[in-house]
């Protein structure tokens, strides 16, 4: 179970939470949808600041994102300007997806990601960012797990699957330093899958890294 069930949906409750706190029976699909296109929106926009994840509660008129970044400075702008254009631009979104209906009111809030080593989509994408510059498969994976564990991790596991260095037939590699224990729900398991397009082929990037208990996820 602990190989073929998501680690993070696993400790939902338990450990973690839901990245949409909301419920509405009546727009259910349409709020899906919505809050699928406005994380999409919002990750490929931020991706120079290292957006980790997005956060949406919604209430009957209000709407709170909490955005996880590692840089904020950048999302913020000198005196906010930056974040006043981001709330701009995803209030300009949601009044094109309503089409005339109420608009809600809108909180965007800023956090940092304290330690991005430890968070597990950052080090995802940073492998990938990686592989697509051409640097060998094995110094990434090893100089990664390091990183990870010098950073405070009790275990890290990386798996990389697909063509690797471009070869014709697609294979796996794998590395692990310390304990990753996937079936053990007190464990703080961060999961997180990354895919790079390569000039040969997609490279998919799985992530595991076993925090502390009491360290922020």
């Amino acid at each position: 179970m602990g190989q073929k069930v998501n680690p993070n949906i696993f400790r939902l409750k338990s450990m973690q939470t839901w990245e949409s706190r909301w419920f509405n029976e009546r727009e259910y699909k349409e709020t899906v949808l919505e809050d699928y296109a406005l994380r999409t929106i919002l990750m490929d926009k931020l991706k120079a600041a290292g957006i980790a994840r997005v956060e949406i509660e919604r209430s009957i008129n209000s709407i709170k994102v909490i955005i996880y970044v590692s840089r904020p400075g950048l999302v913020i702008g000198r005196g906010g300007t930056g974040l006043e254009d981001l709330k701009n631009s995803v209030t300009r979104f949601l009044d094109k997806k309503r089409k005339g209906k109420q608009t809600a009111k809108l909180d965007i809030r800023v956090e940092p990601v304290k330690e991005p080593n430890l968070d597990a989509y950052l080090v995802a994408k940073n492998i990938a960012d990686q592989l697509l510059r051409r640097m060998p498969h094995k110094r990434v994976l090893g100089q990664t797990a390091d990183r990870v564990m010098s950073s405070g991790a009790k275990g890290v596991r990386i798996l990389l699957s697909g063509r690797i260095a471009g070869a014709e037939i697609g294979r796996k590699e794998k590395i692990q330093q310390g304990t990753v224990p996937l079936s053990t729900i007190r464990e703080n398991i961060n999961f997180a899958s990354v895919p790079a397009l390569t000039k040969k082929g997609y490279i998919g990037i799985k992530v595991w890294i076993n925090k502390d208990a009491g360290a922020q996820v």
